[in-house]
Order: C-alpha cells, then sequence, then structure tokens
C-alpha cells in the first residue's frame, strides 16, 4: 500500500484526503519534499509550527544530544537540566511580569492548564470567551470555544462560559464601520458581564489574533479596552498564544503589539519547531495558586521537546527570525492588499507579520463567503509548487503562515503566484 492508501485504510477520517494530497518524505528550511520528488515551497509551516524552519540543524542537534543522554523520566518527579533552562528562557523573552511555567504536550492541555490555574488563584468559576475563537479538542477548550464548525458532535459542554463579540471588523457583529465604531465590540464586554455571567468571572481567554477564525485582527487599544473592563470586574487575562507566539507575527509575543501584559499566556506549536511541547506560565502570585499534586503531566516537559525548545529560541534569536518575520510580513502585505481592490474574489487581506489571510468573497457588496474558490486556489498554488492554509469560520480564508526564515525572493513568488491565479 501506498501511504494515501494507508491513510485512507488505517486511520481515523478526521481530515480530508483531497485537502492536500500529497505525502511528504522530507523538509529543509522552507522547502517540503514528496514522496514523488517534487517540492514546495512551505507557506503554512506545520500549521504555524515550524517557525524556524524544517530540519535546523541547531535545533536537530539539541534534541539528538538529549535523546543520548535521557529521553524520558517524567520531570515532575525528578528535576531535569533540560526542563529548568527552557523554563528559566521563558520567563526572559513572555512580556511583563510572567515567570513560572507549567510544561504539558499541547496547546488545548495549555489551555486546559491555564483555565485551572485561573480558577484557583481567583476562587472564580466562570470564563469569558470571544466569538470565533479556537482553544482546542478537548471538552474543556471546546467549551471556551466561540466556532461552531469545531464544536459540532461534541457536546455537552461546561457551563459557565459567557462569548462576547469577535472584533471581527470586516464583518463587524454589531454591524458597525471601523474607524467610526468606538471600539464598540471592546466596551461591549460591560454587557457581557451583567447579561451573560453571575459575577463569578475568573479570566477572559483570548487570542491576540484569531487564527482558525480566519487570521482576524483585532484593532488597536481592543485589548486595553476589553481587559480593563474586565480586571474592574475581579477577573484575569489569559492570553492564548498558541499560535501566534514565537515570533509569528513579527513579535516574540502578538500580545506585545497591543501594549497589554497577560496574568497567564498560554503557547505551544512554535515553542520547540515541531517537538510536542505545550506551556503557560504566570506573574506571581497567580503562579503561586497551584500546590503539589493540583496538577501533572507524565509526559509534560519531556527533556527532548524542551532541549529543542530552548535551541529554538536561540536560533530566532541568534538568526534574527522575529525581526525577519516582520520586514517580510510587511512585504507581503504590500504585495498583497492592492488584491482587495483589483480582485473580483478578494474582499480584505489582514495579518501581522507572517501570520496573513485572505479572505475570499463571491461578491463585494454581500460579502457571500467563497469557500469552493478558496479550495480551488489553494490546489492551483500546491500545482505550482507552494503550500498554503484556509480556514475561518466560513472556510473563504487563505492562510499564509510560512517559517520565520522566508526569504524576499521566497515572498515575491508567493506574491506573484498569488497575482496570477486571481487575476
Amino acid at each position: 500500500m501506498n501511504t494515501a492508501q494507508q491513510y485512507s485504510e488505517y486511520l481515523m477520517p478526521v481530515a480530508a484526503l483531497s485537502a492536500e494530497p500529497v505525502a511528504i518524505v522530507s523538509g529543509k528550511g522552507r522547502t517540503l519534499k514528496a514522496a514523488d520528488g517534487k517540492e514546495y515551497l512551505d507557506c503554512f509551516a506545520g500549521i504555524s509550527v515550524v517557525n524556524a524552519g524544517h530540519g535546523h540543524p541547531k535545533i536537530v542537534e539539541a534534541a539528538r544530544k538529549q535523546m543520548e543522554e535521557l529521553v524520558h523520566c517524567c520531570s515532575y518527579v525528578y528535576q531535569v537540566p533540560a526542563v529548568g533552562r527552557l523554563a528559566e528562557k521563558l520567563a526572559g523573552i513572555t512580556p511583563g511580569g510572567l515567570k513560572k511555567s507549567f510544561f504539558g504536550n499541547s496547546g488545548a492541555e495549555a489551555i486546559e492548564g491555564a483555565m485551572r490555574l485561573a480558577k484557583q488563584a481567583t476562587g472564580r468559576k466562570e470564563l469569558v470567551a470571544l466569538g470565533y475563537s479556537f482553544h482546542g479538542r478537548t471538552v474543556g477548550t471546546l467549551s471556551v470555544t466561540g466556532n461552531r464548525g469545531r464544536k459540532q458532535g461534541a457536546g455537552p459542554y461546561l457551563s459557565g462560559v459567557a462569548f462576547a463579540p469577535t472584533p471581527y471588523c470586516y464583518r463587524c457583529p454589531l454591524k458597525l464601520e471601523p474607524g467610526t465604531c468606538d471600539l464598540a465590540c471592546a466596551h461591549a464586554m460591560t454587557g457581557v458581564l451583567r447579561q451573560q455571567t453571575g459575577g463569578d468571572v475568573a479570566a477572559f481567554l483570548a487570542e491576540p489574533l484569531l487564527g482558525e477564525g480566519g487570521i482576524l485582527v483585532p484593532p488597536d487599544g481592543y485589548f486595553k479596552t476589553a481587559v480593563s473592563i474586565l480586571k474592574e470586574d475581579g477577573a484575569l487575562f489569559i492570553c492564548d498564544e498558541v499560535q501566534t507566539g514565537f515570533g509569528r507575527t513579527g513579535r516574540f509575543f502578538a500580545i506585545e503589539h497591543y501594549g497589554v501584559e497577560p496574568d497567564i499566556l498560554a503557547m505551544a506549536k512554535g515553542i520547540a519547531n515541531g517537538f510536542p511541547l505545550g506551556a503557560f506560565i504566570a506573574r506571581e502570585p497567580v503562579c503561586d495558586a497551584m500546590k503539589p499534586g493540583d496538577h501533572l503531566s507524565t509526559f509534560g516537559g519531556n527533556p527532548v521537546s524542551c532541549a529543542a525548545a530552548v535551541a529554538n529560541i536561540e536560533v530566532l534569536q541568534e538568526e534574527k527570525l522575529v525581526e525577519n518575520a516582520a520586514v517580510r510580513g510587511e512585504e507581503l502585505m504590500a504585495r498583497l492588499r492592492p488584491l482587495a481592490e483589483k480582485s473580483k474574489l478578494v474582499g480584505d487581506v489582514r495579518g501581522k507579520g507572517l501570520m496573513i489571510g485572505l479572505e475570499l468573497v463571491k461578491d463585494k457588496k454581500s460579502k457571500e463567503p467563497a469557500a469552493a474558490e478558496t479550495k480551488s486556489l489553494r490546489a492551483s498554488l500546491r500545482e505550482q509548487g507552494i503550500l498554503v492554509g484556509s480556514g475561518g469560520p466560513f472556510g473563504n480564508v487563505l492562510r499564509l503562515q510560512p517559517p520565520l526564515s522566508i526569504t524576499a525572493a521566497e515572498c515575491d513568488r508567493v506574491a506573484s503566484a498569488l497575482e496570477k491565479t486571481l487575476a
């Protein structure tokens, strides 16, 4: 059997095999090689994971060295040097006074732990999240996910969750216009607290940019306003940087664009450049709310993943990949923004750094989602040797999230292919 037959026969059908009918056998830098020998420019980075690029030698060597010394002993039973080094690194690069970390295996685990910590630190039990948000696929994280497409078939969900209006400027839920709305979606938080909660909110949980929501970029001032309202009510702010962290948006963490300091920050994906790892970090005294026995993970803080994560952070800093993401992102956006005027299909172009979304519509006035056209455009780019993502609540957002090491020439190749195909 070939790989496609094995997937069809022996793997649960949770993914549409027609989405990317490519069997990848190796990767180097920004290039992925398929079983048939064809090479692709990777502009999705394993869903925003391999920020330093595929097979970076320093990260691979750090993992190899750690594997030869110790693969597992449970870092919550024994003290492991690689785990301590990573915890110290995270305290140094995360914004504000975030200090102590907990390590798990995934983004969903990081969010689950962050929610539990917020409840224990405040003595409160309710949560506020955003519409069109996505925080994971466990029952707990789906309970705070505001995306119908992700939630179908997995309920009933946890109670005590309120949802605030999504800062989705292209499709404003309040039917207002950007620039003249006075951040109405942020001010609506007051009504959410008064009408949807029992006054027992432990935390506001939000992504700085909503990734699975379609690369939604909250307007400047949104978080300062919304978080201040929650703080006045006694709630903490949990920032979900699972997809946006580790340089993706041109800052080490995307919340830095908004001048707000989280009480708890969750991360995964780009933390170890492909090695499975998730974490949440909190400021004092919030981080001390959990006591021995309150939380644990058998595989959390795996030495190999932690060693890779330390090397990954060093690569991002030494090779100035965060700065490169900011520059290359601006170059790409400058090329792509005019498509919203030139192309009949492109309704909106948005993003920060190398987290860019093109929302496709059948009609500019009605904004009817063009999901089929998005799928077709993704296939066309694949035929041209460029792999991109797609998503959003209507399946009509083309997602560009390449490794942060992408070059100006490669960005030009992507932009030219998009311009040509859309024309």
